[in-house]
């Protein structure tokens, strides 16, 4: 292997551990403050907790953007999504079976649908993800964040974190250095990653799909697997369906909000396959309210699939 790429690949891994950990920073440092001003535990889960797993995605969708890559700022996310959806619950459900809460059920996993869907039509109508129908997903973010935090306050679910990790100095420095973190983590994956898909013919798009989609993914992993060991397995598909709606409402909103993102045929057939996937995930919850080891199986064989699929494509 050419010694420039080997170069590459290491700022890519190196990208990859200032997101993850740049990311563990934000969320302690945030947390911690959200104690000290004794804001709700809902709130801090479904703001600081959620744009925590989902700041790698967003800092190297947004860093695209920015630098004119916008093919790897939507397929990092429909890659993530996939890599979520059939991965992470695929390997989860093998380890024990995944029950199904009634609110990410009713709730949750059919609004996900519902956005997967709206984002396919913007694609289909437009050709690419226009800076309004960006603003149009913020937007959207906002209201279903707010519908949550009404719903938990209307239900009496107003407890609070536990006492502060950290002082408020120190809260302070883990946000900026966690920031400072996922800033730089995402310009060194984005470059570096560019870097290798030119070296080795591959296309800017194959690279977010793969490579750049399964890294920025690892917090979600480690944090299912955290949780099954912990034997919260309801915690796994909460996490997985909040990280996929936060990274098609936020993560592509911000993107195309900034520029609009135009799409390749290719892409578009990618986000159809994200869309069908997350129908057949609501299904396979549906019947059972659980995900069981054969559902698991069948996730990941159509995760590989998929991957030799993207490969052989490009």
């Amino acid at each position: 292997m050419d010694a420039s790429i080997v170069i590459q690949v290491v700022l890519l891994l190196v990208g990859f551990v200032f997101l993850i950990k740049g990311s563990d920073f934000f969320v302690d440092g945030a947390s911690s403050i959200a104690s000290i001003l004794k804001v709700p535990t809902i709130i801090v889960g479904l703001t600081i907790v959620a744009f925590g797993t989902s700041a790698p995605e967003a800092a190297v969708s947004i860093t695209s953007s920015l630098t004119g890559s916008n093919a790897m700022a939507v397929s990092n996310v429909i890659g993530s999504n996939l890599f979520n959806l059939l991965m992470v619950i695929g390997i989860a459900a093998l380890l024990g079976d995944l029950l199904m809460e009634k609110s990410v059920l009713n709730k949750d996993l059919p609004f996900l649908v519902l956005i997967s869907i709206l984002l396919f039509v913007f694609i289909f109508l437009g050709g690419d993800i226009s800076s309004i129908e960006g603003i149009i997903l913020l937007v959207i973010l906002i209201g279903y964040v707010a519908y949550l935090i009404r719903g938990a306050f209307k239900s009496g679910v107003t407890n609070y974190v536990d006492k502060p990790k950290l002082s408020l100095p120190k809260s302070i420095i883990f946000i900026i250095v966690g920031l400072a973190g996922i800033i730089l983590g995402g310009d060194l994956v984005v470059n570096s990653a560019s870097d290798i898909a030119i070296a080795l013919g591959m296309s800017e798009t194959l690279v977010g799909l793969t490579i750049v989609a399964i890294g920025t993914s690892l917090p979600e992993l480690v944090t299912s697997i955290t949780a099954l060991k912990k034997g919260e397995n309801q915690l796994v598909i909460g996490n997985v369906i909040g990280s996929n709606i936060f990274n098609i409402l936020f993560v592509l909103g911000a993107s195309s909000a900034i520029s609009a993102i135009p799409i390749s045929p290719n892409m578009l057939i990618d986000t159809l396959i994200m869309v069908a996937v997350t129908i057949l995930c609501f299904i396979f919850g549906k019947t059972q309210d659980k995900y069981d080891k054969k559902e698991g199986i069948v996730l990941i064989a159509l995760f590989i699939a998929y991957m030799i699929f993207a490969i052989l494509r490009n």
